[in-house]
């Protein structure tokens, strides 16, 4: 092992992936993670992997590893759909195809997705450790400092503990996160024969936005994996998959099954007081009571959806900051570049993260460069790519409360424009075209 030893704050997708590109280059690392359980605090969630992400994953997990991701992911959405509240579809667009491993679209349930990180990695997380402070030592090391009275010292201290991330708080108290005024709600509902006639067929297929009057927005994700609701691998899947599948033990934690995700969001002052407070059927009551006119095939999704799964979000965004001053401490993912969920992005831009690090704490590893100078390089590239995907989330119809959308009359016109926009762009063949170019492109951009 490398002399180097790396701190990680934060279990999350970010961190994870960095911890294993670390250890695959044989660099020490260490992971404290505050939830005590694999289950705690993790929702089961969808999350659209780019070839970005894709590439990250690929680089820093071992091989059998990233081909178990590949293995436990949903399959792949074939459609990109627009419908109305009304269940009427404005457009669909056919999504490409592709079984490469790096350069293709995958979905995966968050929860499944950190089963895979924590696979193999017993003897580098910690939990139960909750980060209090840090303290910079005078013979160039740095401590973490825990709420059980523990502490852990290293080279590097790495922040991938989020958007509420303590050591952010720390080091850039200037840096600063503010809601955007949009909250969402989100739950799952179990894929049956029943729930499964609800959608369109296209919209089943794929993923499907709605946009609705009074800056309303729905994004619907349905997630079906290679094993049923026992765990069992489903009749169909065979050779590496269902090896892998049958053996990989974060199944024994992993309750994930066939589910429909909708995300439900609206201007914050269109919901009643004290929803963040709310779960369960109160928060399911509260976005039926916002729906009234919707399709009832729509509000049955919503009445179906496990109360169990059902929870308010405050969507939240970073505010640009300047460049600081490399030391031994440095950022990912949320934890410096908090996005609205717009364009998709924000796991994937942690895992890129992830990867740059860990290419620059490679150099180290060789000689090729200081901590300091490897840090430095890391931030040059990782600031402006992730405050410029920032920008991009929040320029998202319908992210940001101040938007045009959730306006009482100039939205009307708003949403009107916006499914012209789509009408027109799905009814003729070149423009179909260029709308998938331009998408596919865009998620491909940094791979």
């Amino acid at each position: 092992m490398s002399p180097l030893h790396v701190i990680v704050i934060g279990a999350g997708t970010g961190g994870m992936c960095l911890a294993h590109g670390l250890r695959r280059a044989g660099i020490s690392v260490a992971v404290y993670e505050r939830d005590r359980t694999r289950a705690d605090g993790v929702h089961g969630y969808r999350v659209g992997i780019d070839p970005t992400g894709n590439q990250a994953l690929g680089e820093c997990l071992p091989r059998e590893l990233f081909d178990t991701y590949t293995a436990t992911c949903a399959r792949t959405p074939a459609h990109f759909n627009v419908l109305t509240e009304r269940r009427r579809t404005i457009a669909s667009f056919r999504l490409p195809e592709s079984d490469d491993p790096v350069h293709s679209e995958r979905s995966v349930s968050r929860m499944t997705l950190r089963q895979v990180l924590l696979t193999g990695m017993e003897d580098v997380v910690h939990f139960g450790k909750a980060f209090t402070h840090y303290e910079r030592g005078a013979d160039g090391t740095v401590t973490a400092f825990f709420a059980d009275g523990t502490s852990a010292t290293g080279d590097l201290l790495v922040a991938a503990d989020g958007t509420g991330s303590r050591v952010r708080r720390q080091y850039l108290p200037h840096a600063k996160i503010r809601d955007t005024g949009v909250i969402a709600v989100s739950a799952k509902v179990a894929v049956t024969p029943e729930t499964r006639a609800l959608l369109p067929d296209e919209a089943f297929d794929g993923i499907s936005v709605t946009f609705a009057p009074r800056g309303q927005f729905c994004i619907w994700h349905v997630m079906e994996f290679k094993w049923d609701r026992d765990g069992a691998v489903k009749h169909g899947v065979g050779g590496n998959d269902a090896e892998l599948i049958a053996r990989w033990p974060g199944l024994l934690y992993d309750n994930t099954r066939d589910y429909i995700n909708w995300g439900f969001s609206a201007s914050a002052r269109r919901f009643p007081p004290g929803v963040m407070d709310l779960r369960g059927e109160d928060l399911k009551r509260v976005v039926l009571d916002m729906t009234p006119n919707w399709h009832p095939d729509l509000r049955a999704l919503f009445r179906a959806a496990d109360p169990g799964s059902c929870f308010p979000i405050a969507i939240r965004t970073s505010e640009p900051v300047a460049p600081w001053k490399s030391t031994n401490v440095t950022l990912l993912g949320d934890a410096v570049h908090t996005m609205t969920p717009g364009r998709g992005v924000g796991a994937n831009t942690a895992l890129r993260d992830a990867m740059l690090l860990t290419r620059r704490l490679v150099a180290v590893r060789d000689g090729a460069a200081s901590l300091l100078d490897a840090v430095a390089a890391y931030e040059a590239q990782m600031i402006p790519y992730g405050f410029a995907r920032v920008a991009d989330s929040l320029a998202q119809n319908g992210t940001n409360g101040d938007d045009p959308l959730h306006r009482p009359v100039v939205g009307r016109a708003v949403l009107a424009a916006n499914r012209m926009f789509f009408r027109v762009t799905n009814g003729i063949p070149a423009l179909r075209r260029k709308f998938v170019a331009d998408l596919t492109a865009y998620r491909a951009a940094d791979a």
